[in-house]
């Protein structure tokens, strides 16, 4: 996966650089293969691994059912998978674009 996210079948398979601790929720601007999203929760236990799903649910209208974390659940670096999202971020909606043509 040369970008940040790509479609597998109807899933968004996304790489993400997660900023816990955050002032605000957020989805940041690409940097390099990772997409930077800021959540306001402190990171223990995962706690802003669950957050963040919550917060990804609303902005791809999803529920968090349909959000797989595969990796990084207690790190900063994570790779999830949406299914079927139903909408997308500017930034996300770019990348997918630009991947197709």
């Amino acid at each position: 996966m040369s970008s940040f996210c790509a479609m597998d079948g109807e899933t968004l398979v996304l790489n993400i650089l997660g900023t816990p601790g955050a002032k605000k929720d957020a989805i940041g601007k690409a940097k390099g293969a990772q997409l930077k999203i800021s959540v306001t929760a402190a990171p223990v236990a995962g706690k802003a691994t669950d957050h963040m799903v919550r917060f990804l649910a609303d902005e791809f209208g999803v529920a968090t059912a349909d959000i797989t974390v595969v990796f990084g659940r207690f790190n900063i670096n994570k790779q999830l998978r949406i299914r079927a999202p139903g909408k997308l971020p500017a930034v996300v909606a770019k990348a997918l674009s630009e991947a197709k043509s």
